[in-house]
């Protein structure tokens, strides 16, 4: 059978050059070999100097390697490859070259090899749509029976962990898990193998992997999902640093958000968001975010940036939480009334009126995404007291958009507002598609 591999190339860089950077790779190959020649390594050399390329490495490995007589050293040597890898230069391109890489698909000779194609960067969508992730693949030469064809989609987590999705074999197809009624081919035609998920949850958001096999060859893409929202801090009534990570990850889905990622933070970060406090993120390191720097933050000789603490205990350390929220399935509104309540009336209050107290994520989404500008503090239903604001002015808490939050006042005593939150309809679930055979 004949060996396919994968070549790296980049906008700019001459034939020479890549030749040049072929051989030393191919040199690097042969002496990890040589380290262990008892353990059989792939000879295709599938993508592993990028990240695609090793997180599908690592997958396979881990399914085996512990099955093989040296499946321990080749688990560490894959750790190792990988490490070694990602740092490379080879994986640093200069700004002017950033979106421009592509992985060209070269076959030693046709062997019926299968090859997919996935759009590069990132597709986008909020909670409750729609979204497409794009997946096309075709053969060498065009003679597979499309009945043997198994197309196989998976989330990966930063932590390369694996949830099953969605597996297709001819006209029988099968959802995995909370994706069962939401996700469904999209059927565009031969060599399709894109995937459509409705209703988009918080926990959709990540990096996907479609997998084409046909018989003994297979070939691997890539998307990740993002979602439009927003992120923002948070600490419960007893006090900043009281949150472990499980309790912190807990804290935010109470308040209709999930733990966000760092990548979502830096957003947040370039847009202006400033946080003098560290708090964990979804991948288990700690990290505040400083626009402005200043003396206890960092110090203010020190650039601004997302600072990081790393990787940290997750039962036995303590700190805030950043959380992220998306588009809201309903409507936040400042209930009305004629005079100000306690915690007690203002959750009655919201209960009468056909809604439910807001949480404080659904207060950050309809701010930042439905644009909820409202100058009079309310209650909310974790029993701090807030008020967003979109176009800052006079006596409404300073000079930048914003949440602002008066704290945890006295439940009982202290007099505000409310803030209400009404969810829309429920729609009919999605069909057709959905029903296809089982595997």
């Amino acid at each position: 059978m004949g060996k396919k591999r994968n070549v790296v190339q980049w906008a700019g860089k001459s034939d020479g050059e890549l030749r040049e950077w072929q051989n030393e790779r191919q040199e690097g190959e042969s002496n990890i070999a040589a380290i262990y020649p008892t353990c059989i390594f792939p000879a295709d050399s599938e993508g592993k100097l990028t990240i695609n390329g090793a997180l599908r490495l690592i997958k396979k490995i881990f399914t085996v390697a512990l099955r093989m007589p040296c499946g321990q050293p080749l688990l560490l040597m894959t750790v190792t490859w990988m490490t070694l890898a990602l740092a490379s230069p080879v994986t640093s391109l200069p700004e002017a070259d950033k979106g421009r890489r592509k992985v060209v698909h070269v076959l030693e000779d046709e062997t019926g090899a299968v090859i997919v194609q996935t759009a590069p960067g990132k597709v986008v969508t909020h909670r409750g749509g729609s979204i497409t992730l794009p997946c096309r693949y075709h053969h060498e030469p065009e003679s597979a029976d499309p009945a043997r064809i198994r197309i196989k989609w998976t989330k990966v987590s930063d932590s390369l962990q694996f949830e099953d999705v969605f597996v297709a074999l001819g006209r029988q197809q099968k959802v995995f898990g909370a994706y069962r009624g939401r996700v469904a081919l999209e059927n565009m035609g031969p060599g399709d193998a894109s995937v459509v998920i409705h209703n988009i949850t918080l926990q959709d958001y990540g990096r996907y992997e479609c997998e084409v096999t046909n018989d003994m060859e297979d070939d691997t893409g890539f998307v990740n999902l993002d979602l439009e929202g927003v992120v923002f801090p948070y600490h419960p009534r007893l006090g900043r640093y009281k949150l472990n990570y499980h309790e912190a990850d807990e804290v935010c889905r109470q308040q209709d958000a999930i733990l966000a990622s760092h990548g979502q933070l830096h957003k947040a970060w370039v847009e202006g968001l400033d946080w003098c406090n560290a708090g964990w993120l979804e991948d288990g390191s700690v990290q505040y975010p400083i626009a402005q720097p200043r003396e206890h933050c960092g110090s203010k000789d020190t650039p601004a940036g997302v600072r990081n603490y790393g990787y940290r205990h997750k039962e036995d350390e303590r700190y805030d939480a950043f959380c992220f929220t998306s588009n809201l399935n309903g409507k936040v509104y400042f209930l009305k009334r004629f005079k100000k309540v306690n915690y007690a009336e203002a959750a009655k209050a919201c209960l009468r009126d056909g809604s439910a107290i807001a949480k404080v994520g659904q207060l950050y989404a309809a701010w930042k995404i439905q644009l909820l500008d409202r100058c009079e503090a309310g209650w909310l239903e974790d029993g701090s007291v807030r008020y967003p604001i979109v176009n800052p002015r006079g006596r409404c808490g300073g000079s930048h958009p914003g949440v602002r939050n008066l704290g945890f006042p006295d439940k009982k005593f202290r007099l505000y507002g409310v803030y209400c939150f009404r969810k829309n309809p429920e729609k009919s679930a999605v069909g057709g598609a959905h029903r296809a055979g089982s595997i």
